[in-house]
């Protein structure tokens, strides 16, 4: 009689635990607590009036960055080297461990900085495909440049103030280092382990079986599928995927980059609709590691993008990881389903609001 009186488990309302295999860890996902009225910390809302140039800029064409160097009246893409760099490639070795407790190990490397455009006030969404496109060749390229020397290349775009970036001109940045970081070491570990149990690799079987579900499907085309992972930490974190076996950016086809560049000015436009906000979020490439890695065999990897946003309520409302997500482990207020798919009712769907590519005007349409 008791077993009758239970609720039925509904992870719209009742919390629960998701695997995530990509990091062998638990997400709690929360759906409930978006009820409870939000009194903390409201952000200012973002500047929109940033102009086309500012010859004060050290990111525009023809200004002058800290280190005295000149920027080239460049039309496209530009590449240099970061002039604050993370790794440097002439770093001395700290030496030989002393007791376990105290570890330390070499690391060297590269940073480098890449304009997407020539005006500042132009994001990948707002740029043409043709252009992306040239991004996405860049990236390609920085990949075999790097790559022989270097076990891992990770290029990443950090957007708008709120993740910490400090100018608004489009570009991202490109830190290879000479050795495999957290992230990427955990990712080889959990896709190497699948495979070899499995038969398959995991996020080529992932994608296959989204794409069946249409459950959390956001954008797609021919070569490319976007969702909100299952495993979803961040409100409206995304995860791109491509549908053939592909290991790296430079074993695109032609025909996939120009998919790609379709598909995320298509992703990133539905943010930017989403709360009628130039949308902040942190990217990133992971694909199979290089170095001496490029001679072994690394058919466990799948290329993909991440996408983390730290927007949850409003363009003013953020996520923190704090607490709990710092001590504990990591936590969600929305079902990756409720931002997702266009059948179920919410005010959070990123798959419900329409594309207007041509003049960009947000239009929201809130579910009922």
């Amino acid at each position: 009689m008791e077993s009758e009186n239970k609720p039925n488990f509904d992870p719209r309302d009742h919390q629960h635990l998701r695997y995530n295999p990509l990091r062998d860890s638990w997400v709690l996902v929360s759906a409930h607590r978006m009820k409870r009225p939000w009194k903390g910390q409201v952000e200012k809302p973002s500047e929109d009036s940033v102009p086309r140039h500012d010859p004060n800029n050290p990111l525009c064409p023809a200004s002058t960055r800290a280190n005295g160097e000149v920027n080239p009246e460049y039309d496209s893409t530009f590449l240099f080297e970061n002039d604050f760099p993370a790794l440097q490639p002439d770093a001395p070795d700290p030496g030989s461990d002393h007791h376990p407790l105290f570890r330390t190990k070499a690391a060297r490397g590269v940073c480098k900085v890449m304009c997407f455009h020539p005006w500042s006030d132009v994001t990948l969404p707002l740029m043409q495909p043709e252009e992306i496109c040239k991004v996405i060749d860049k990236w390609a390229e920085l990949i075999e440049e790097l790559g022989p020397t270097y076990p891992w290349v990770q290029i990443f775009e950090n957007k708008g103030a709120m993740m910490g970036c400090s100018n608004p001109h489009p570009h991202c940045q490109v830190w290879a280092s000479s050795f495999l970081p957290n992230e990427p070491a955990l990712a080889e570990r959990c896709q190497r382990a699948y495979l070899q149990k499995h038969g398959e690799p995991m996020l080529l079987e992932y994608a296959r079986m989204e794409a069946q579900a249409q459950e959390r499907v956001v954008v797609e085309n021919e070569h490319w599928l976007v969702v909100v992972p299952y495993w979803a930490t961040w409100p409206f974190q995304t995860l791109l995927l491509p549908r053939r076996h592909i290991l790296r950016l430079p074993d695109l086809t032609s025909q996939e980059r120009n998919s790609l560049a379709s598909i995320m000015k298509r992703l990133l436009t539905k943010y930017d609709n989403l709360f009628e906000v130039s949308f902040p979020y942190s990217m990133g490439w992971h694909g199979a590691p290089t170095g001496h890695y490029l001679k072994e065999d690394m058919n466990h990897w799948q290329l993909h993008a991440h996408y983390y946003p730290p927007l949850l309520r409003s363009a003013t409302v953020r996520k923190f990881m704090v607490g709990y997500e710092m001590l504990a482990q990591e936590q969600r207020d929305l079902t990756p389903e409720q931002v997702s798919p266009p059948h179920h009712t919410t005010q959070y769907l990123l798959t419900s609001h329409r594309i207007q590519t041509n003049t960009f005007t947000s239009v929201i349409q809130y579910s009922t």
